[in-house]
């Protein structure tokens, strides 16, 4: 018999949830997981759909966030769940999507701290549990916690706004590239003073270009929901900065392009 995997999440958290789903799908299968996107189909009937998803399913992973604790919907399902948990039916996993406080009936069983793991790290813990901790090597989703704005100043500096949609980021080391040459500008972060800037020439990026870059770390600093980092670039002698994004370090050899995100 196959697993039954119910996600209770709210709408306004489905960039986080949609990845979790879409793995889970191609491990169990889509049958096996219940996520509204595709369990509830035009004409059904929602609150029967919903029934049939929270009968008896073996695993509930209730996404614990600001948006879901003051959801009516998510919070009947996560209850559901509790009681389907204390006749040994379901196993129900919270999993911390933000900084929102845990319920405190949930802080009786272990949960995933997703905001600060990460996504990657989550769905391999996720896996684990409805595998019986059996081994799984995550795979890249799309899914960028970080974005990122510019604005160029009457006085010549750039300004790099790095937001954190969801989770904590712990490691702010990033390469911003650049067509300007070394000691044309200087780089400083304003709300982190403290931070360590190596420049290079002739970096090799996807699609065949080549800019020059400066890696750039903050020292100490920890982006979130609620703070950005921000970055400043002061050109001198009045070189104009020729500003050609910015990349963020996932391991020691690798970065990946963090997408942009304009500003209102």
């Amino acid at each position: 018999m196959g697993h039954k995997i119910f996600l209770s999440h709210n709408y306004n958290d489905k960039p986080i949830v949609e990845p979790v789903a879409i793995i889970l799908a191609s491990i169990f299968g889509a049958d096996a997981v219940f996520y509204d996107s595709w369990s509830i189909q035009p004409g059904d009937g929602i609150i029967d759909k919903m029934n049939s998803g929270l009968s008896a399913p073996e695993f509930v992973f209730f996404f614990v966030s600001k948006n879901s604790l003051d959801s009516g919907m998510v919070k009947l399902e996560w209850q559901n769940a509790l009681y389907a948990a204390s006749k040994g039916k379901t196993k129900i996993i919270p999993i911390k999507v933000d900084d929102a406080a845990m319920p405190p009936i949930l802080m009786q069983t272990l949960y995933i701290d997703l905001f600060s793991i990460g996504i990657e790290a989550a769905i391999a813990q996720i896996v684990g549990v409805i595998q019986g901790n059996a081994s799984f090597t995550p795979q890249h989703m799309g899914f960028s916690n970080l974005t990122y704005d510019f604005l160029k100043n009457a006085d010549g500096n750039l300004d790099i706004s790095v937001f954190a949609s969801h989770l904590l980021e712990t490691n702010p080391s990033f390469l911003i590239l650049t067509e300007n040459k070394k000691d044309e500008f200087n780089a400083n972060s304003p709300n982190w003073p403290m931070s360590t800037g190596i420049f290079q020439e002739s970096i090799n990026v996807p699609g065949g270009l080549i800019f020059n870059g400066l890696f750039f770390r903050p020292v100490g600093a920890t982006i979130t929901p609620n703070i950005p980092l921000r970055i400043r670039l002061t050109p001198k002698e009045g070189i104009p900065i020729d500003f050609r994004g910015i990349w963020h370090q996932k391991a020691e050899d690798a970065f990946v392009e963090i997408p942009r995100k304009l500003l209102k």
